[in-house]
């Protein structure tokens, strides 16, 4: 009955943000869609490179998170908060762990759509990462306190474990990232992108 509630949450999702796409008006031509799918191939390939893997699911990684930004970057925040999506389903796939179809929303999809809000700041590059990482550590943190809080020591209180355990993650690759994309011609890399 879980994974049939969490497939109609993820659906709901989807149904949600294409709904908004098409508001929006954003054409998603083939060329746009083939540099979705190999920036995709490409965080999944670096997630794969983990610093470090969390008992209870997450890692830091060697910058997974880049091909993401780069489409928000180009293509703006609908688009990368699709291309997020995609790559919470990968993600799911890749390194499940669920423990209810709600937690699956605010672990998977919700925390990589976060990486859509770049787009809004995509002529600053590092401030719409730590934005996009910001959106990413609320769900995160969300999660954490509804879901993981059995995880926390009995004198801890779930908010503070939660609060931890997520800086933990999501600022080291926040770091990570942001000091890829220091180096990276992105201007360019946004040209090449069509």
């Amino acid at each position: 009955m879980e994974n049939i509630s969490s497939i109609a949450a993820l659906c709901g999702v989807l149904g949600l943000l294409l709904w908004g796409l098409y508001l929006r008006r954003v054409k998603l031509t083939t060329k746009t869609m083939c540099v979705i799918s190999v920036m995709l191939a490409l965080s999944a390939v670096l997630h794969m490179i983990r610093l470090y893997h969390f008992p209870q699911g997450g890692s830091v990684t060697l910058g997974s998170m880049v091909p993401l930004l780069l489409v928000s970057y180009r293509y703006g925040a609908g688009v990368g908060a699709l291309a997020g999506f995609m790559y919470g389903i990968i993600n799911l796939l890749q390194d499940p762990f669920i423990m209810h179809p709600v937690q699956v929303l605010f672990d998977y999809p919700l925390p990589f759509m976060a990486m859509g809000l770049a787009g809004l700041l995509k002529d600053r590059a590092i401030l719409g990462a730590a934005a996009a990482f910001l959106g990413r550590f609320c769900c995160h943190f969300v999660s954490g306190v509804a879901f993981f809080a059995a995880y926390a020591p009995p004198d801890m209180s779930p908010v503070w474990y939660s609060i931890v355990v997520n800086s933990a993650l999501i600022v080291p690759e926040c770091a990570i990232c942001c000091i890829i994309l220091h180096f990276l011609p992105i201007k360019r890399l946004k040209a090449a992108m069509g």
